[in-house]
């Protein structure tokens, strides 16, 4: 298989199980967990991976709706939703049916197993592309691993050195993954064990701890224990650069400049409001400004930095975040901003909620902004789980 520059990738998350073991009520991918459905958590690991990549949930035919209403708030935009099978296979095979033939990556992941994170969806996705076939994450087996009669006769200790605990997401190219569902004749546990059935090669890489499946309600605890002391800090940085336009008026730092050239853009051109969208976003592992508030979005044209800000704050808050701080340097020969730079830390701090630094420099007259011809803002955001 060869490498691919810009690689299309879709992620199949099969999110049709009862939760019959988890003693819910209601189809286990819409348990709540930290206040998320485990469906919605995925997703959002979906969300944040470096690899762009197309979600297909497959869900209970009963809960199509609310699987759309809880994707398009996880990721921000509507994905496709299609109907589970009577088996994980089956399902599979559904949600496989709408993938756009243009992809060349399939990842399949268990809705189930809410808590893998996003660098192990691209970590599955690079190897998938360097190696040509079949990768899944797995995990030593650590348990002496006992072979037993039906009477529970101990028969064989297994060397658990050759042993692996697989996990999902597992990644094919898709070519292969489609083979392997039309030739399929018997139900497998997993992909992999189809993929190689139908005679592709498929490796285990290492897989992440936190990728465990939500099964019994003792899973689900372990869960909500993982998440409540996960209140590690998240560092996030941004940047932005506009040239100036002197057709335009500058908004710059949640305020306007009357009198001053403004900042070409699709936006109102706020390089340091979209810096601090682009740090926060990075923090949350949610993708880039670029990714959420796309120019091709009618909706942002001409927008203010306040709205981006506001939105950003949203979507940290909703993955489960607070935002700490954040620190912006402004990098540009004008406006002369310490007589405004009070004004600008109280307006972008109560945007944010949050304390907001703003400083200033010029770059001695070098390159772009020392030229005058624009303006680059960097920044730093601290995130509190």
């Amino acid at each position: 298989m060869d490498s691919f520059s810009t690689p299309r990738v879709a992620v199949v998350i099969v999110a049709a199980g009862s939760g019959t073991r988890l003693g819910a009520e209601l189809p286990k991918a819409f348990v709540a967990l930290q206040g998320r459905t485990l469906l919605e958590h995925s997703l959002h690991a979906v969300r944040g991976m470096r690899h762009a990549a197309e979600a297909i949930v497959v869900a209970p035919a009963s809960h199509l709706d609310e699987a759309a209403e809880l994707s398009l708030r996880a990721v921000g935009r509507a994905v496709t939703v299609v109907a589970g099978g009577a088996t994980r296979q089956a399902s599979v095979a559904e949600g496989l049916v709408t993938v756009d033939p243009g992809v060349d990556v399939v990842l399949v992941h268990d809705a189930a197993r809410a808590l893998a994170p996003s660098a192990l969806f691209d970590a599955v996705v690079d190897a998938v592309l360097e190696r040509g076939y079949g990768v899944v994450p797995g995990l030593p087996v650590s348990d002496t691993v006992k072979r037993v009669g039906e009477d529970g006769q101990v028969h064989e200790t297994v060397d658990r050195s050759r042993l692996s605990a697989v996990q999902t997401p597992q990644g094919f190219p898709r070519e292969q993954l489609l083979t392997a569902y039309a030739l399929a004749r018997s139900e497998e546990t997993d992909d992999a064990g189809l993929v190689a059935a139908a005679g592709f090669r498929v490796d285990v890489v290492p897989g992440d701890a936190h990728a465990f499946k939500v099964t019994t309600p003792w899973d689900l605890r372990r869960a909500e224990e993982l998440l409540t002391g996960s209140a590690a800090p998240r560092v996030g940085t941004g940047s932005d650069t506009h040239a100036f336009d002197p057709d335009a008026e500058l908004w710059l730092a949640g305020l306007h400049w009357p009198g001053e050239p403004g900042l070409a853009g699709h936006s109102d051109g706020d390089a340091v409001a979209h810096a601090i969208v682009d740090a926060l976003l990075s923090a949350a592992g949610l993708g880039d400004i670029g990714g959420v508030f796309g120019t091709g979005d009618p909706r942002f044209e001409g927008a203010h930095g306040d709205v981006f800000l506001t939105e950003a704050r949203r979507l940290v808050e909703e993955a489960g975040f607070r935002i700490g701080n954040v620190s912006v340097q402004l990098v540009g020969n004008r406006p002369k901003f310490s007589p405004r730079r009070v004004e600008a830390q109280e307006r972008l701090s109560a945007l944010l909620g949050a304390p907001v630094s703003v400083g200033a420099t010029t770059t001695d007259g070098l390159g772009f902004t020392g030229r005058g011809e624009g303006v680059t803002a960097l920044a730093t955001a601290l995130l509190l789980g």
